[in-house]
Order: structure tokens, then C-alpha cells, then sequence
């Protein structure tokens, strides 16, 4: 792009005025090539003292660069991708560029939008749809092969059929285990925005869910301990979902804590919760396991996230409990807190608001 030459005018006084005023990252490079003006989300961005340097000290990647230059020389808008590592995420920029020429006055705008967020969700759901397709896969090929095998070479086979048809059995209660989480889980995104305002009597809750869940307990001969919920305190809250995750988490507590162990479910009321800054309610559930090893910690509320495949398949594990968990938490503002060392057991913690 050849420019006139001139001096400096008051249009390029109001595109640094428009630029300001953009609430997207905004560069705007004059006839010089050098950076004329950037708005306060462009400086953060990059620099901020980006203005008045050549462009190409400041935009450093070549697919960027290479597209300034043809608008500079075409006079053609162009579009182009930015990708940035910041605190180990990456970032990913749709960028716009623009010529501007009003008589005697010429420039490029730069206008970055942030698509981090619309990548990231789309290839969240590749992976979800990928999970959920092996997750349903390896049961249900299980259960076809069963079957082709009970209608053909064991069909009179009564032994093989009867342990056919148990494994089957097993098989189909885990899909349906899975499909009714998902569904779950489906219900809980679908009112993450929407805070509950009933009121839930937690101490009440954890009677509940431990009073429900003792026969499971007795079996493994795991002794439930409870601390703290002998009074009534009341939260903000949906019972039915409050009452899934403290299902969730003592369920587990008892199936990964091992047997002829204790696992101890302690309620304390806290005036200033240091992770809330507020006043919360907090419940401590704590096993006395294997523990998790460090690593593993940051991602066990992914879906279909676990330590050991193997073992939480055999006890019945969807990977999608600690999920749940999280979302319907986050519905209720509050937090999950998880804590754990191999060979010293494990403590998840809720936090409840009181307001």
C-alpha cells in the first residue's frame, strides 16, 4: 500500500480514540509501519510500551506478519490465527485486519478475538463423544459376543449359559450406570447457571446418605464415623443433588478405602472459610486407602478420568461420579477440596456457602 505523505492529523487522533473504546484487543499501525495506537486489552496482551515501535518487534509470528504486509501492500482485508502459551494454557486469537483510507489519512487495524474458550469446548467435545463411545463399546461388545456364542456352540451348554448371563447381567447394569449419569450430569449443566435458593439441613443430609449407605458399608465391614452433624445447619441449596454428592463421595470413601477400615465423614461450621472468604459449612470425608498419587489429583473430576481403569470398572465406577460432583458444587458456589498422599489415605472436602 503506498501511502501519501503528510503530517500527523486528527484522524489518526480518533482511530487511536476508536481504539480505546473497542472492548477487543486493537492495534492500529500507520502508514509508517510503526504502532500508532493500542488500546489497554492489546497492551495487556502484548506490551505497554508497544506504541510507536515497528509492528514487526512487537507482533513476532510469521502467519501475523506475513498478513500485515499484504494489507499494507493490497489494500485487502485479511484474516489470520494468533497463538500464544500463557501460565501453560494455550490461547488462540482470531485476528481481523482492516484497511482504513479516508483522503489523505491511511492505517491497519489489528482487532484480536479470544476463541480459546470455543476451541477448548469443541474439543471437549470430540473427546467426551470419544470416551462415551468406548466407555458403552467394551461392555456392549462383551454382551453381542455373549450372545452370538449362547445361540450358537453354548446353546445347550447350561453351565456356560448361566455364567454368560451373569457377566451380561453385569454388563448391562454398567451401561445403563453410565447412561444414567450422563444424563445426570446432563441435568446439572443445564441449571449451573441457576443457584438454588431452597433450604437443605445438611447434617440431616449426611444422616441420610450414611443411614442409606451402611449396608454397602457392612459388607466390605467399613466402619462409617460421623462428626460434627448431630445439630441442624442450613445452606442454600437443592436436596436431592446435595444428597448425590455426598452419596457419591462416602460411596467411594468405603469401595477405595479397602476393607475392615474406617472412614470418617466430619462436619465443622466455619465463621470465615479461608476458600470461600465467607462463612461455609464444610465436610471433610476421609478414608483411610491406598491415597492418590500427586498427578492424579488435578484431574479426577474429569469425565472418565481414572487412576485404575481395571479396578474402578470392577466396583462398578462410570468415571463420572466426581464429575457430577463438581458441577452441581459449582452450581451451589461452593468448592470441592481434594487431599491425598500414596499410603495415607484420602480426604475430599465440601464447602458449602451460607449465603
Amino acid at each position: 500500500m503506498q501511502y501519501p505523505r503528510h503530517k500527523i492529523t486528527h484522524g489518526e487522533e480518533m482511530m487511536s480514540a476508536m481504539a480505546d473504546a473497542m472492548p477487543l484487543p486493537v492495534v492500529v499501525i500507520a502508514r509508517d509501519e510503526r504502532i500508532m495506537a493500542a488500546n489497554a486489552p492489546a497492551r495487556a496482551l502484548f506490551n505497554e510500551s508497544m506504541v510507536g515501535r515497528h509492528y514487526i518487534t512487537v507482533l513476532r509470528q510469521p502467519i501475523l506478519l506475513d498478513a500485515i504486509e499484504n494489507v499494507l501492500r493490497l489494500s485487502e482485508p485479511a484474516d489470520a490465527t494468533y497463538r500464544i502459551t500463557e501460565s501453560q494454557r494455550d490461547l488462540v486469537y482470531d485476528v481481523a485486519l482492516r484497511p482504513v483510507i479516508v483522503e489523505d489519512f491511511a492505517c491497519v487495524t489489528i482487532a484480536f478475538e479470544d476463541k480459546t474458550e470455543v476451541q477448548e469446548a469443541g474439543q471437549m467435545r470430540r473427546d467426551f463423544v470419544a470416551n462415551v463411545s468406548h466407555e458403552l463399546r467394551t461392555p456392549l461388545t462383551a454382551v453381542l459376543g455373549f450372545i452370538e456364542t449362547l445361540l450358537g456352540p453354548a446353546a445347550e451348554d447350561a453351565n456356560a449359559r448361566e455364567r454368560f448371563l451373569t457377566i451380561m447381567d453385569r454388563e448391562a447394569k454398567r451401561m445403563n450406570r453410565i447412561v444414567g449419569d450422563l444424563l445426570s450430569l446432563s441435568r446439572v449443566e443445564s441449571e449451573r447457571r441457576v443457584r438454588p435458593t431452597a433450604e437443605v439441613d445438611i447434617p440431616a443430609v449426611l444422616r441420610s446418605v450414611v443411614l442409606s449407605l451402611q449396608p454397602v458399608a457392612e459388607k466390605q465391614n467399613v466402619k462409617l464415623i460421623v462428626e460434627g452433624a448431630e445439630t441442624s445447619e442450613m445452606v442454600p441449596g437443592d436436596h436431592d443433588q446435595l444428597t448425590q454428592v455426598f452419596t457419591n463421595l462416602i460411596e467411594n470413601a468405603i469401595k477405595y478405602g479397602g476393607r475392615d477400615k474406617e472412614v470418617h465423614i466430619c462436619m465443622t461450621s466455619h465463621t470465615v472459610e479461608p476458600t470461600m472468604r465467607s462463612s461455609a459449612i464444610r465436610v471433610d470425608i476421609s478414608d483411610q486407602g491406598e491415597g492418590i498419587a500427586s498427578q492424579h489429583i488435578p484431574r479426577l473430576t474429569e469425565r472418565f478420568y481414572r487412576v485404575d481403569s481395571h479396578r474402578s470398572r470392577e466396583m462398578g465406577g462410570t468415571g463420572l461420579g466426581l464429575a457430577i460432583v463438581k458441577h452441581i458444587l459449582n452450581r451451589h458456589r461452593g468448592r470441592l477440596r481434594i487431599e491425598s498422599h500414596k499410603g495415607q489415605g484420602s480426604c475430599f472436602s465440601v464447602i458449602l456457602p451460607y449465603e
